[in-house]
């Protein structure tokens, strides 16, 4: 069975995007990744660079980890604010949403069900890995469907923003392991975790 991964970028206190939920690495963002961040993200996890930077950095690899992303509706609203309608068409590309009534991009799959339950089902698909890509929002309400989580940790703090989990998430404490890491010399650090055996899968929300 295929596994649920939240693979995201965090500041050191633990936020995903500031306050207004732009992107950090956008126009205007707080943190301008380093070259060798960059360098690492194009040899080990190509396929999660939206399509406009893979075509600006000259990246055709598909990649060998994830071959669906999930994305909430305000994660994707980002992307159609900078006019791209999916950012990730070399991808399955499912966006929640009970409020888009018609997908802006042929490439989009809506899902207006519940997100656990669509989540269960792609897991039992045949395939890769499936990435969650956030929001925070929906990354609490597949709190207990998270399999493995890998987080970009950047070398800097915003004192204020979206956590990992949205604001919203319930206290509910999770036992996690540490399988790899690699520090890099800009200062971002990749850490991999993944469920400790044993550890209760309850909701997020």
């Amino acid at each position: 069975m295929r596994k649920l991964v939240y693979y995201i970028a965090s500041t050191l206190d633990g936020f995903i995007a500031g306050p207004d939920g732009s992107d950090p690495t956008g126009p205007g963002g707080f943190w301008t990744p380093s070259e060798d961040y960059l360098a690492h993200l194009i040899e080990e996890y190509p396929e999660t660079l939206p399509g406009p930077a893979r075509a600006a950095l000259g990246v055709t690899a598909e990649g060998v980890r994830f071959d669906t992303v999930l994305e909430g509706r305000g994660s994707y609203e980002v992307g159609l604010a900078a006019g791209v309608t999916n950012a990730y068409a070399h991808l399955r590309h499912l966006v929640f949403s009970r409020t888009l009534a018609e997908s802006p991009d042929p490439g989009v799959e809506l899902v207006a069900g519940d997100p656990v339950a669509t989540v269960r089902d792609l897991k039992r698909e045949d395939g890769k890995d499936i990435w969650l890509v956030g929001g925070g929002r929906l990354a609490g309400t597949l709190y207990g469907e998270i399999d493995r989580m890998i987080v970009k940790l950047s070398p800097l703090t915003i004192g204020s923003g979206i956590p990992l989990f949205g604001r919203d998430a319930a206290f509910d404490p999770g036992a996690w392991q540490l399988v790899d890491h690699t520090a890099l010399k800009g200062g971002a650090v990749f850490l991999t975790y993944d469920r400790a055996p044993g550890t209760p899968r309850s909701s997020g929300d």
